[in-house]
């Protein structure tokens, strides 16, 4: 027997979503535009959005994690992947090394870890000012360093989102080391940093949040498309009366009779509880306040604006990500990357 369809749809627009790289890549200049696809591209899906990147232009693709790299091999070669957290244990470089994968070398144990298995060719991340991950400048010089066969040169911004001193500081830091390792590219920007201008964007730049549809700085709103859109069906309607209480703790009080829709959608789905307060869902251009608090598979609408709704009719989640954020005070990046699972099956 089928199973029955879910209750929860993610929709990719892929039009938006080759639209949004061919617009970083555009602002990249002559840079050209990779793509962060790590957390399963943001939480909407590696199989969803690697091709539809690869097909637009992207050549290079950065995932965090050692384990994230067979999926997004699935789609593109391995030597057009980069794993951001590096060769930590001995087995890791060896993938590396036998896979094709590139990986990001983010210190002096690393380094020598990765020349004494043979290593080739890798990146090289520089700490500029962030304190993460990183070479520090004044460890450029080790002969581990020099013994590299560095293809790109990193570094990453601290506060590419704000107009603060620290973008520029770390621009200086990076260009000085430079001279100091032979390298083919280099490599500053990410999604904000590319809209902070061309001085940023050297020959390669990492766009994460704005290719899935985030705008970091106001100067890519505008430019950027939502490319998630979410919906959630009703489960049950019922009417409850003045006086009766909605959800955990009843923190909703029924100020008169009205009709109610419990629907399949809760923070488990990564509709965190601070999306409740002031949120709604929609019925096309209806408006259904949420009531009460968000539970982890559901959450209760009033239909007052939507009288002719009943069970399995489907609603829009607001997922316009810059809104989504403003309204509940939840990261854009945390919006995305929280998604869960029953989204994507």
């Amino acid at each position: 027997m089928k199973t029955p369809e879910p209750t929860l749809r993610l929709t990719i627009d892929a039009d938006a979503l080759a639209g949004n790289w061919r617009a970083l890549d555009q602002l990249s200049g002559t840079a050209a535009a990779g793509a962060a696809v790590k957390a399963d591209c943001y939480g909407l899906g590696v199989d969803n959005c690697v091709p539809v990147l690869r097909d637009a232009g992207a050549r290079q693709f950065f995932v965090a994690h050692w384990s994230e790299v067979d999926a997004v091999a699935r789609h593109v070669p391995p030597e057009q992947i980069a794993v951001l957290h590096g060769p930590v244990r001995d087995h890791e470089a060896a993938y590396a090394i036998a896979s094709g994968v590139l990986p990001v070398i983010n210190s002096l144990e690393q380094a020598r870890r990765w020349n004494a298995l043979g290593g080739g060719a890798c990146h090289l991340m520089i700490d500029t000012g962030i304190n993460r991950l990183g070479v520090a400048p004044s460890e450029l010089g080790d002969p581990a360093i020099a013994a590299l066969s560095v293809d790109m040169l990193l570094s990453h911004l601290a506060s590419a989102d704000e107009d603060d001193a620290t973008n520029a500081a770390q621009l200086a830091a990076f260009r000085a080391c430079l001279p100091m390792v032979a390298h083919r590219r280099a490599s500053l920007a990410n999604s904000a940093g590319i809209a902070l201008g061309s001085d940023y964007a050297f020959d390669a730049t990492r766009p994460g949040l704005a290719l899935y549809g985030g705008v970091p700085r106001d100067e890519l709103a505008g430019t950027i498309r939502q490319v998630g859109h979410i919906e959630a069906a009703i489960i049950q309607t019922r009417r409850i009366s003045a006086g009766d209480k909605v959800g955990y703790n009843g923190v909703y009080t029924a100020d008169k009779p009205m009709r109610v829709g419990t629907v399949s959608l809760g923070y488990a789905d990564g509709f965190l509880r601070a999306r409740g307060p002031g949120g709604v869902l929609r019925d096309g251009e209806a408006i259904l306040p949420i009531l009460g608090k968000v539970s982890m598979d559901m959450v209760v609408v009033g239909l007052e604006n939507a009288p002719g709704l009943g069970d399995g009719d489907w609603l829009g989640v607001p997922f316009d990500l810059p809104d989504a954020a403003r309204q509940s005070s939840v990261s854009q990046y945390e919006l995305l990357t929280v998604l869960g699972k029953r989204l994507r099956n």
